[in-house]
């Protein structure tokens, strides 16, 4: 029995291990049929992930999808919460084999191989965001993170994207990302894609920003010169 414990021990180690090394964000460049050169981007929190590509030169934005992920030996399996190019896939799963280095991630099969951009670090927000509040006028407006409309971020130590979607209708509202900073309190925002308009890409937005009882407070003017000041939660 404690041989059996000790070999259950071990391979959760393993586990947990590989799971950890995926967290970070990964790019490779390809080009579309038409000979413009395409970047595709993907972030992995732990347990949620995001995959976008994007003209490499102008920053026109192609696809996205994601949702949560999980692995277990070599094997990734997705369930998916937004897709751009196939909505009818929202709510699926989806299954295939990788090979992973420190420096490299490799979809089997699919002839996709991923270099790392970082791991995780240095940038302080690292992880999957859901907003749940907005503060207007001195009043807070709380939302529930659990309902299908979502708006969602995933940060690595260096890049970030924002999501908005609904799991039940199947819709995507918007998408945009980028780099990003955090220093002495101020986030910025270095846009490289924006679904719903291309000019705001090249744009850098800075924001004020703090941790307060494990909820992201994001203050500061919007692309469109908006004031802001979101709540965000991380995302069980």
């Amino acid at each position: 029995m404690k041989k059996l414990n000790l070999i259950v021990i071990i391979a959760g180690i393993v586990f947990q291990s590989q799971a950890q090394s995926m967290i970070g964000a990964w790019e490779r460049y390809h080009m579309a049929e038409t000979g413009a050169q395409l970047r595709s981007v993907v972030i992995f929190a732990e347990g949620y992930q995001v995959i976008s590509t994007f003209d490499a030169k102008s920053g026109k934005f192609i696809s996205t999808n994601g949702g949560t992920w999980k692995i277990k030996g070599d094997t990734m399996t997705e369930e998916i919460e937004f897709d751009t190019r196939e909505p009818e896939r929202v709510g699926t799963t989806t299954s295939f084999q990788i090979s992973i280095s420190d420096s490299v991630l490799s979809t089997l099969g699919r002839d996709m191989e991923f270099k790392r951009i970082d791991s995780g670090v240095p940038g302080l927000l690292q992880g999957a965001w859901l907003m749940s509040g907005r503060v207007r006028n001195g009043e807070l407006q709380q939302r529930d993170v659990n309902r299908p409309r979502k708006t969602m971020k995933i940060l690595s130590g260096t890049r970030f994207q924002w999501i908005a979607y609904n799991t039940e209708t199947k819709q995507f509202m918007g998408t945009g990302g980028g780099t990003y900073t955090t220093k002495d309190g101020k986030y910025t925002e270095n846009i490289e894609f924006f679904s719903r308009d291309d000019s705001k890409v090249g744009m850098s937005l800075k924001f004020d920003y703090s941790l307060e009882d494990d909820k992201w407070h994001h203050k500061g003017l919007s692309s469109k010169g908006d004031p802001i000041h979101e709540i965000w939660s991380i995302r069980e």
